[in-house]
């Protein structure tokens, strides 16, 4: 006997759809069972590290919250280059080094010297030394100065001396040119005092050679 015998046609009716919803939802339900247990063997859980089969951590993968790696930017900038090298001490012309004919560091005179080496400068011999006005001469410009002329002088004076006219350029020069090589300044005397302008200097036996050309 049927289990819908004893019902009438249109209860059969219904019946019958609701078995097949249930079929359909057996069916649906058995699928979904078997696709969401597939997904939760390989799906890894939210703040897990991937990991290798051996165990290893998988390197591909940053650890959560980490910011990604950066490869530093190589420099651009040139290797710096050494300072050019100075010149070796003791030339003529560097800085702190006296040029020929200047005193060096601690003689007489320095720069105040050297600043007023322009002015003309005559030499007298007097003296019975023969060739004693040419030497001085020679000594005064390996110094730097300007010596023009050599001469010999007649008349009779006590020491050799370098004499200038009072307020002109000729009084510093002849007290730098004293101060260097040992003698006195003195204003310029009667017999003198109408020469050509410049330092006149009048060598007597007791000036002392100073040969700065070393011969």
């Amino acid at each position: 006997m049927s289990l819908f015998s004893g019902l009438s046609r249109p209860m059969k009716a219904a019946g019958l759809a609701l078995v097949g919803v249930a079929v359909i939802a057996a069916v649906i339900g058995g699928i979904t069972l078997a696709t969401g247990g597939g997904d939760s063997d390989t799906a890894t859980p939210p703040g897990t590290t991937p990991t290798t089969s051996d165990g290893g951590v998988s390197p591909s993968s940053p650890a959560p919250g980490s910011p990604p790696a950066t490869t530093p930017p190589a420099s651009s900038a040139p290797p710096s280059s050494p300072p050019a090298s100075s010149a070796p001490p003791g030339q003529p012309g560097q800085t702190g080094q006296p040029g020929p004919g200047q005193p060096g560091p601690g003689q007489p005179g320095g720069d105040q010297q050297a600043s007023h080496k322009w002015v003309t400068v005559r030499v007298y011999n007097n003296s019975t030394i023969q060739g004693l006005g040419e030497q001085a001469a020679k000594d005064f410009r390996a110094s730097g100065w300007n010596v023009t002329d050599v001469h010999g002088y007649q008349g009779k004076l006590p020491s050799t001396a370098a004499y200038y006219r009072p307020g002109t350029d000729e009084e510093a020069a002849a007290k730098a040119l004293a101060l260097e090589f040992g003698f006195q300044a003195l204003p310029r005397f009667a017999e003198i005092q109408n020469a050509a302008p410049g330092v006149i200097v009048i060598v007597t036996k007791d000036y002392k050679v100073n040969d700065k050309t070393g011969s």
